[in-house]
């Protein structure tokens, strides 16, 4: 992910990318092997965004919208129960029923969590903030995508200033392991 464009180009492209690998997922049969990849591939970006969006969509969003705390802390929340789902499914075979469970709670989840950012929170952002300040919150959350974590941590801080301390270090963790077990690779 890294796109180019304002925050909410770039976001939902995120998007579109997650529910692309949903239909990967869904159109194999269950039990095949190749659900988890596309599971994992789907959490490694679903953390990637989530992380970006709490270091720099959210705290826009509290600054610059009416009722902008409650959005964000709605988020938030929607966010944490993903996370956790995803923590869950992390140690899940494809050929195991509570895979299939999980990864279709997470679906709906999501699912449900875009329509709402979609349909409320970017109308809302983009009719308070100038194009520039769009562009230059794009800039921020591609580059924090670059470093951020590739696995879930729902323990982790989710607000500034922590967040933005400990996703880096946190990431750079977690792409070497994904690189040593080939974690979202196809065989």
């Amino acid at each position: 992910m890294g796109h180019g464009g304002n925050v909410i180009d770039e976001l939902m492209t995120d998007h579109r990318e997650v529910e692309e690998l949903f239909g990967k997922i869904e159109a194999l049969p269950p039990g095949h092997k190749d659900r988890k990849v596309y599971a994992d591939q789907a959490t490694i970006e679903l953390v990637r965004h989530s992380v970006a969006e709490e270091a720099y969509l959210y705290p826009a969003v509290r600054e610059h919208v009416e009722n902008g705390n409650t959005l964000a802390d709605r988020e938030l929340a929607d966010h944490a129960k993903a996370e956790q789902v995803m923590k869950d499914l992390e140690g899940r075979d494809a050929g195991e029923a509570e895979f299939d469970r999980l990864v279709g709670m997470l679906m709906g989840e999501i699912r449900e969590h875009i329509a709402d950012e979609e349909q409320n929170l970017f109308p809302e952002l983009r009719a308070s903030c100038s194009p520039g300040q769009l562009d230059q919150l794009g800039d921020k959350v591609r580059q924090a995508k670059k470093t951020a974590p590739t696995r879930p941590h729902p323990a982790a801080p989710d607000k500034p200033p922590a967040n933005k301390l400990l996703a880096p270090g946190v990431g750079l963790v977690d792409r070497l392991r994904d690189a040593l077990s080939g974690r979202g690779k196809l065989d």
